[in-house]
């Protein structure tokens, strides 16, 4: 359960960076901001490529993929947070959906 939990807490520091990093470069090219925007933006991907290497898996193939419903969870939490506009039921619908996916694919039982 600590596993799963610290796990967890990675993916979802690995989608905070991602996002806020990919947001940087759309503020700079889509929302007029400054060029310096992009060092930080830069700084957050190279920390979201960082941590998601703490995930405990055997396959850097399968921590990418699981990785994938909880930065979907995280996309639409920025949704709300940052660009105050609501998930609707469907986008929690969804988000539900990808995160059974994410925890069936990182943590299904499989031979040794």
């Amino acid at each position: 359960m600590r596993a799963a939990m610290i796990t967890f807490l990675v993916y979802v520091g690995a989608a905070l960076a991602e996002i806020a990093g990919c947001f940087a470069y759309w503020a700079w090219r889509r929302l007029d901001q400054p060029v310096w925007w992009l060092v930080p933006g830069m700084l957050s991907l190279a920390a979201f490529a960082y941590l998601l290497t703490l995930v405990d898996s055997d396959a850097a193939g399968r921590t990418y993929a699981a990785y994938g419903g909880v930065y979907i969870a995280a996309s639409l939490f920025w949704l709300w947070a940052v660009e105050g506009r609501q998930p609707d039921r469907w986008d929690l619908a969804g988000v539900a959906i990808c995160l059974a996916g994410a925890a069936l694919i990182l943590w299904a039982p499989r031979p040794a």
